[in-house]
């Protein structure tokens, strides 16, 4: 029944799960080439958790940044500061060997406290004095005079919508060399720009772009390298910055079809993502980077903190609101972002995703998946399993090992997302499978086997024998005796028969399951049942023994109890008797039958064997008569004794034949065992030809046979040696009889 199941039930069933997994793996693609948010998000976790992992070590490289801390705001006053403040941190910075400076700040108003607009805020005051005013230098044209002397590089700032701005003067442009196709299409572009005034700007050495644009989730992962404003291209902050140090050169962008890979800074080369964007590779938090700009106007810094540096002045301040989050830090000032980035161009310690890691990653996760897809159905669920960790573990650590070793940034999280959603819809059908075949398994042998066994077969059905298989096993038939006259006086009361039926092949199937045994079909009033299939069993016949002894207890009973009510209700009494007859050998057992009908059932000479010594029992006169090779297979002492050595009908070579009499307390019994060696010695001169000492043997065992009620079988040796006294047997007489009952 299950090989059938499994062939063709299995099979499509198998079918119908690749197929719905591999629409699952069309949909898992499209879902990825969309890239919805929630797929970003968990691909950027993952590259978070790498950067926890594996930050980059820090290094000495020549960057330092100076603090707008809140010492230096209590100091001189909150922010903005008169330019020529500022002029004279510039001145510091110069003085102590600084290279060059970076601002992390706009200026983009004139200064109000320089002496003209100052003057300007006061309509009474003396014009002389405000015409003196207004002929002193600008604050910002000293801080423009400083920054000429000392290179500095301006900050601005993307802005989300136009701006009305007085003037219209241009953007300061740097050059920039393309290597490939435009790349102007593939970068961040703004609206409009939050600029510093036109007296600064002329002044400065390079313009940058301080805009940090964090991911959805508010964390700065990546800074763009290059930015558009209309048809005007604006490095960033610390690309400005590495530019004008490294003499000025021209930017060189490179791009391909699937957009800009990487940017260049004299020999320096920077991969960036498709819109132009470099991944910081963030090291740990490092307040010796920063130096209080109070320190530095006070000229209290020692000169080798300074000398030899790159300059970034920023802010610290919680006020002035330029904090942000990267995958180390959930508070992290702005300005020091753009000194992670610095050093992570300076170092060459790159994070790099290259334009190919679409392509290998849903190449990944259609290998996994097809993987998937192909062995799942066919293996069992510990390997599976096994197979879905192993794979994941070695994807796992390979991302790992490229993001540690290489810098690469190519995420596992969706191809192993993916093929665990396919792994669990195969998992799933197979458990569904699984289910329904041990529902299947429970329900065609709940009838045949004991709830025990059946639940074995539920839980591993490969104990099921699929087709048909040759093993050792041990067959039981029984009978009920005179059962022509029985069903006779029901003919008034065919329910009653029924019932009766009922009340006798119950108990006896009971004992039949309760010692392993399999019921292969009821046939009228009789039994067959077998053992060591479909579960194995290694006391098979020993099993069948005890169930046989188990329903002659069973038969008892039920005469008792049929006694009794024949006794109350005034009706005539018939004592049931049953025979069986058991045999052990090999059989053909499995799904036998047409194609349009079949049974789990067991065929072959052992079993025609065993419905032989089944019929015997009424010859012999005894309740139970076993083959030989369940006698040699029974290892119980059970009280066994030897019957007859015969042909039975359909056979060509005699065997020796038992009557099972009872259990070990029976075998165990002098009497019986007296009996049984009275017996033995009678059969052995009998087959010798010693009528008079067979007949002697025989009177010896008949006197000690009295419970057993062995009267039938000691009258049909009596009348045996009668016979062969008047005809003896040839000379090549090897003892046996053959018997003539089917």
């Amino acid at each position: 029944m299950r090989g059938l199941y499994t062939q063709i039930l299995g099979r499509r069933s198998a079918g119908y799960a690749r197929l719905a997994a591999v629409v699952l793996l069309f949909i898992v693609m499209v879902a990825r080439l969309i890239d919805p948010l929630p797929l970003e998000t968990l691909r950027l976790k993952t590259f978070d958790f790498y950067a926890r992992m594996f930050p980059r070590a820090q290094s000495a490289q020549p960057i330092a940044i100076v603090d707008l801390d809140e010492e230096s705001l209590a100091r001189h006053g909150q922010w903005p500061w008169p330019r020529t403040l500022v002029s004279d941190l510039l001145l510091g910075l110069r003085d102590s060997g600084a290279v060059a400076v970076a601002f992390d700040i706009v200026f983009a108003e004139p200064d109000r406290l320089s002496p003209g607009l100052y003057a300007s805020t006061f309509p009474r005051i003396d014009p002389g004095l405000r015409s003196a005013l207004q002929e002193l230098p600008s604050n910002d044209s000293i801080l423009a005079e400083t920054m000429k002397k000392f290179p500095t590089v301006l900050g601005q700032s993307g802005y989300y919508r136009e701006l009305i701005r007085p003037d219209s003067t241009p953007l300061k442009t740097i050059p920039i060399a393309f290597l490939g196709d435009d790349p102007t299409r593939f970068l961040i572009e703004f609206p409009d720009v939050v600029r510093n005034i036109a007296t600064l700007e002329s002044a400065a050495a390079g313009i940058g772009m301080f805009t940090l644009l964090p991911e959805q989730d508010g964390i700065v992962r990546r800074v763009p390298a290059l930015m558009r404003y209309g048809d005007v291209l604006m490095p960033s902050l610390s690309v400005e910055l590495l530019r004008v140090v490294t003499g000025g050169a021209p930017l060189v962008v490179r791009t391909d079809s699937a957009g800009i890979n990487s940017l260049s800074i004299a020999k320096l080369r920077i991969p960036t993502d498709g819109n132009g964007r470099i991944w910081v590779h963030y090291a740990k938090h490092d307040p010796s980077l920063y130096i209080s700009a109070k320190n530095v106007l006070d000229r209290t810094v020692p000169t080798k903190k300074l000398a030899g540096k790159l300059i970034l002045i920023g802010t610290s301040a919680t006020g002035l609101f330029d904090i942000k989050a990267t995958p180390l830090d959930s508070a992290m000032p702005g300005v020091e972002v753009h000194a992670q980035l610095l050093q992570t161009m300076l170092t060459g310690d790159f994070l790099v995703r290259p334009n190919y890691a679409l392509g290998a990653e849903l190449f990944l996760t259609a290998m996994l998946s097809i993987i998937m897809i192909v062995l799942v159905p066919i293996i069992g669920a510990k390997m599976a399993f096994g197979l879905g960790a192993g794979l994941a573990i070695t994807t796992f650590a390979t991302s790992v090992y490229l993001y540690a070793q290489e810098g690469l940034l190519l995420s596992p999280s969706y191809p192993l997302l993916s093929s665990l959603m396919i792994y669990s819809v195969l998992v799933f059908h197979n458990y569904i499978s699984e289910e329904t075949e041990r529902r299947y398994v429970r329900s065609a042998f709940g009838q045949y086997l004991s709830p025990d066994l059946v639940e074995q077969l539920a839980q591993d059905p490969q104990k099921l024998i699929l087709g048909g298989q040759v093993r050792e096993m041990t067959v039981f038939f029984s009978d009920v005796r005179g059962f022509t006259t029985i069903s006779e006086s029901y003919k008034a009361d065919p329910a009653g028969l029924t019932r009766l039926m009922n009340r006798i092949l119950t108990p006896i199937t009971h004992d039949i399951l309760s010692q392993r045994g399999t019921i292969d079909k009821y046939i009228g009033d009789a039994v067959m049942a077998f053992w060591n299939a479909p579960i194995d069993d290694a006391e098979h016949a020993e099993n069948a023994c005890r169930a046989a002894l188990s329903a002659l207890e069973s038969v008892e009973k039920l005469n008792l109890e049929r006694e009794q009510e024949a006794a109350v209700f005034s009706q005539p009494f018939l004592p049931l008797r049953i025979g069986i007859g058991i045999n052990s050998g090999n059989c053909l057992v499995g799904n036998l039958g047409s194609d349009m009908r079949f049974d789990y059932s067991v065929m072959g000479d052992t079993v025609n064997v065993a419905s032989r010594l089944e019929g015997l029992t009424k010859l012999y006169g005894v309740a139970v008569v076993i083959g030989a090779r369940t006698r040699t297979l029974c290892a119980a002492d059970l009280a066994f004794m030897e019957i007859d050595f015969i042909k039975v009908k359909g056979k060509t070579e005699p065997e020796r034949i038992y009557a099972l009499l009872g259990a070990e307390s029976l075998a165990r019994d002098q009497m019986f065992q007296d009996l049984a060696k009275a017996t033995e010695g009678f059969l052995v001169a009998f087959r010798n030809r010693q009528w008079d000492e067979a007949e002697a043997l025989l009177t010896r065992a008949k006197s000690l046979s009295s419970p057993h009620e062995l009267a039938s079988f000691f009258e049909l040796y009596a009348g045996r040696i009668s016979e062969l006294r008047q005809s003896p047997p040839p000379e090549d007489w090897d003892g046996s009889i053959v018997s003539l009952e089917k």
